[in-house]
């Protein structure tokens, strides 16, 4: 069996990998400076945006390699598709390349966008494989790190550049290199783990969650405000860096402790011979039967082929689709939002959207945390229409013509598309089970394509109606019909997971 010291460093080296995989959060903040560069149209813009997540549709490929490749070899994969996909966009817009053309330049952003599945795919399973007994806290925990990419990638360009044409390109070379420098440093100890369910991790989560809340309140604070004037952006990307570093802490305690206990135990067995240690034995055995009592109830454990056939799935499709995908297009099209209201702030909103994604991707671990095997963590649903709700009043905020209301709408957006995101992975594993979690999931996101495109396309052809004859628009007219439309569609949404919630009320009231 596994030590915790191990399970600690796979639990660090997923966070590591989650922190700099979300390459197509950053979109936003360099979207305006790449359709000058490009010489793009609105719609040519918001189609490479649903290229990015195009790639999610060929996610069920990440998903059956997990179950017969080693994992290193799936993240090396995913890391290099990745390489290839901004990489060669970057040998582009920097001259050294002159031979692509719009389709090739679409095609790298599939791939590119497709990477993020594969690196996903494992970090997921690694996860639940090494933490079955705290899945959701520790799949929540990580995965709140990738709403934090966007303000990492903001943070390390802003500290060495400030030319508009050059931001463009040293996103496109920090999304190139970053996750596979990472992958690499991580491939060794980001792998399945023989544990028991029984371990006492509580004391390690709630160190975690500490370093993890100064972490975001670090993200959030940098963002705007009175900090974000006076801090050198060179300062800011160091300190990010050490907050990234922080966890390691926890496995090196870890493994003092280990140590400590191995003396303590060898001391104790000289002088009592080996009753300690049966009693030991026997309290882990313990332990363990009673973990695996108290462990999630799924309602079927199922397929891919079989989940589409049931009604569970398309409500929950349809709930996902208009609530988190919904916040993303809205993200993946901020740039051009902030724009048309005349605002300059496009990285500070990134930023503020990025760290308050990041806030609503851990609001579920710590309510997991604290409320977890009760009844009040039952309804994952439920939840989720209470996240939409707000989402759906932000989106008709947006209506304001205030910056203010720009920056408070953009905030909740991002807090509960990320609380969505965070309670979607323990969803999925409670209606279609654990076994085939890598394929299912993969299929339940394949969504976000496909609200990509429609919402995305949409928003662009109502933005090109009201543009100027340079292809540009200014003013509250260019999303005002898009705002109004996603606000009702959010609201929908809400309707069809309170649905939902009531077919697994009755699924558990009879079990």
């Amino acid at each position: 069996m596994a030590s915790k010291t191990l399970q600690w460093l796979s639990l660090v080296g997923i966070i590591w990998l989650q922190s700099v995989n979300g390459t197509n959060s950053n979109f936003p903040a360099y979207s305006s400076q790449l359709k000058q560069l490009l010489s793009m149209s609105q719609v040519q813009l918001n189609n490479l945006a649903f290229a990015s997540d195009a790639g999610k549709l060929f996610g069920f490929f990440p998903g059956m390699a997990a179950l017969y490749f080693p994992l290193w070899l799936v993240l090396l994969i995913g890391s290099v598709l990745g390489l290839a996909g901004y990489g060669l966009q970057y040998l582009f817009i920097t001259g050294q390349i002159s031979s692509l053309s719009y389709a090739h330049i679409f095609l790298l952003t599939v791939l590119a966008g497709n990477s993020i599945c594969w690196i996903n795919t494992v970090c997921y399973v690694v996860t639940i494989q090494n933490f079955p007994s705290d899945r959701q806290v520790a799949v929540g925990l990580t995965t709140s790190y990738q709403g934090l990419s966007a303000k990492i990638y903001t943070a390390l360009v802003d500290s060495f550049t400030f030319s508009p044409v050059r931001r463009a390109k040293a996103y496109l070379l920090l999304n190139s290199l970053s996750p596979l420098l990472v992958s690499v440093m991580s491939a060794l100890f980001v792998r399945g783990l023989n544990v028991g369910t029984g371990n006492n991790m509580k004391a390690g989560f709630v160190a975690m969650f500490v370093l993890t809340i100064a972490t975001g309140i670090y993200a959030v604070a940098s963002s705007f405000g009175s900090l974000s004037s006076r801090l050198p952006p060179l300062a800011n990307a160091i300190g990010i860096l050490v907050f990234l570093l922080a966890p390691l802490a926890i496995p090196m305690a870890e493994k003092m402790k280990e140590k400590f206990l191995n003396g303590e135990m060898k001391v104790s067995v000289e002088e009592n011979g080996g009753d300690d240690v049966e009693r030991i034995e026997s309290g882990i055995k313990a332990e363990d039967d009673h973990a695996r009592e108290d462990d999630e109830v799924c309602v079927e454990e199922i397929g891919a082929m079989l989940m589409l056939k049931r009604v569970n799935f398309w409500l929950y499709f349809f709930v996902y689709l208009s609530g988190a995908t919904l916040g993303l297009v809205y993200l993946n099209n901020l740039g051009q939002i902030a724009e048309s209201r005349g605002s300059s702030g496009t990285s500070s909103l990134v930023s503020l959207s990025s760290s308050f994604g990041f806030f609503g991707r851990l609001i579920p671990s710590l309510l997991e945390s604290n409320l977890s095997r009760s009844r009040y963590m039952k309804s994952r649903p439920a939840c989720i229409s209470a996240l939409m709700a707000p989402m759906a009043g932000a989106f008709f905020l947006l209506l304001n013509t205030a910056n203010i209301a720009l920056y408070i709408s953009t905030a909740i957006i991002g807090v509960c598309s990320g609380a969505i995101t965070s309670i979607s992975v323990s969803t999925t594993t409670e209606l279609f089970g654990t076994k085939n979690f890598s394929v299912n999931h993969n299929v339940v996101v394949a969504n976000i394509p496909v609200g990509s495109f429609i919402f995305g396309y949409s928003a662009a052809l109502f933005y090109r109606r009201e543009a100027s004859e340079d292809g540009k628009c200014m003013g509250m007219e260019c999303y005002r019909n898009t705002f109004i439309i996603w606000g009702s569609l959010c609201l929908f949404g809400t309707f069809l997971a309170l649905v939902l919630h009531a077919r697994l009320r009755k699924f558990y009231s009879h079990t």
